[in-house]
């Protein structure tokens, strides 16, 4: 059994997603075979995605029958230098992102950051919504950052989420009133003077529309990709194709649109009413060639659950918590997606 050997049998695991096995599309980096082991990278960039842990586990089960260790790691090279790297410990960042305001954009961000960090992800969620800072009570986070002789930030943590916000730096009830250069130094200072560590994924709630706090993101930092979310009604859409076009202008990847507010479950009669309308956010995604991540009811114990700093995916026995988990699992699928076909073109 020597290197050639092993890749041989990884011909038969099979992309589910790209359609080709994992050694013609270069998904295998290096394949090491000793005595008592098999080491074995893979190109796979989407931790704990229930796609990429599926391909792992067929490639574990496809070198079963050797009497050897299987040593599995992942790693998708960046393509940048140390010095170009504004994130480097950073493997996939989210942007968050809605046309317009009042459709549930932090809520789809936490409970994005909080279902990933459930399904064991390291990570970071950061509140870029300047003027509006309100991730610290959806997680009920009242620890301020530390900071150390270095004056390099500690963010706090919760949910096993390391957090960052505007909030924690001003005031309870001050307003932020700032032109576009001090936005702009600001979020470049939170990205690079706090201590992340090593994270599996960064989630980014961005401000409503298409602004300074877009643009610094989009220009600073290596975005994996965009998560755009809707109601189903039209004003909605409109300002959702907008921040559509954004992304499309700054090259950068939409892992699909959800939509929130699909629909009201009456808790009483168990009736649905469509208050915001329904289908529309899925509409949209087959007319633009989008995934669809899935929809959110609209749900009381939402609210109640974003007043409280609990997350509602946290709940496994909600049906609500359940949509979020599902979108959840969409968006990490659909990250490995864009890494594996990026590694495959390479």
């Amino acid at each position: 059994m020597d290197d050639n050997d092993v890749l041989d049998r990884l011909r038969s695991v099979e992309d589910p997603d790209l359609g080709d096995d994992i050694v013609s599309l270069g998904l295998v980096n290096e394949v090491s075979v000793d005595p008592d082991r098999i080491s074995i990278s893979l190109a796979l960039g989407a931790p704990y995605s229930p796609t990429e842990t599926q391909i792992a586990a067929d490639v574990r089960e496809t070198l079963s029958d050797l009497d050897r260790e299987i040593d599995l790691s992942a790693r998708v090279e960046s393509g940048l230098s140390a010095d170009e790297q504004v994130l480097p410990n950073v493997e996939n960042v989210i942007a968050v992102s809605s046309g317009k305001g009042g459709v549930g954009k932090s809520t789809v961000a936490v409970n994005l950051a909080a279902g990933l960090s459930q399904m064991g992800a390291r990570v970071g969620l950061f509140d870029a919504d300047i003027y509006g800072p309100n991730v610290p009570r959806m997680v009920d986070a009242d620890q301020r950052p530390q900071a150390t002789e270095e004056e390099v930030i500690i963010p706090p943590e919760k949910f096993g989420m390391k957090l960052m916000s505007m909030d924690f730096l001003v005031g309870k009830d001050d307003p932020v009133i700032w032109r576009g250069p001090m936005v702009h130094k600001v979020l470049t200072q939170l990205w690079e003077d706090v201590e992340w560590g090593h994270l599996d994924y960064m989630i980014v709630d961005l401000p409503p529309g298409t602004g300074d706090a877009q643009l610094t993101l989009l220009q600073s930092v290596p975005v994996t990709g965009a998560v755009i979310v809707t109601t189903p009604q039209d004003v909605a859409i409109d300002d959702a194709n907008k921040g559509l076009r954004m992304f499309g202008r700054h090259d950068t990847v939409v892992l699909g649109i959800a939509e929130n507010m699909s629909g009201f479950i009456c808790p009483d009669c168990g009736s649905e009413h469509e208050i915001f309308g329904k289908g529309g956010g899925k509409a949209f995604a087959q007319e633009n060639e989008l995934p669809y991540l899935g929809g959110i009811p609209l749900d009381p114990s939402v609210r109640t659950g974003g007043d409280e700093g609990k997350p509602i995916v946290l709940d496994s026995d909600s049906e609500t918590g359940n949509a979020f988990r599902v979108l959840t699992e969409n968006v990490a699928n659909n990250i490995g997606v864009t890494k594996r076909q990026q590694q495959s073109q390479r």
